[in-house]
């Protein structure tokens, strides 16, 4: 399992510039982002390599964040890959809240991350012969 910041945003012009500056300044690496929007607000969720640190400092500067468990797996980037897991996972049944992906640029491989609602389903995918990402891999 990997840890994930939800940032709540509203959805306002130089508020997601305002996230990225402020965690840069506090030296913290952004991997991954994806924001998800209403008319209101944004969700910005980020997977980053001071987690603990982010979460602290964006709650002094003001923001509303949370952490949540999701699930990161490793797969080559190629053609067909994603859907290998992804025919792996409806397998297993396994319901996805939400997903995406980023690929690392020291592998070169792609990693998909999951929202799952089933607590069992990162050991379930491992099972499947594919390679769950830890933090700590995440942040090597």
């Amino acid at each position: 399992m990997a840890q994930q910041l939800s940032v709540f945003l509203e959805n306002a012009p130089g508020r997601l510039s305002r996230l990225a500056r402020f965690l840069g300044d506090k030296d913290i690496n952004m991997h991954a982002l994806f924001v998800a929007d209403t008319s209101d607000y944004g969700v910005a969720r980020v997977i980053c390599d001071k987690t603990d640190e982010a979460v602290a400092a964006l709650r002094e500067a003001g923001f509303s964040v949370t952490i949540t468990e999701v699930v990161a797996v490793e797969i080559p980037d190629r053609p067909g890959a994603l859907a290998d897991l992804l025919d792996a996972i409806a397998a297993e049944n396994i319901d996805i809240s939400y997903s995406y992906c980023f690929v690392e640029p020291a592998t070169k491989n792609a990693v998909n991350v999951f929202r799952l609602k089933d607590k069992t389903a990162a050991e379930r995918i491992a099972a499947a012969g594919f390679r769950v990402l830890s933090d700590a891999d995440l942040h090597a």
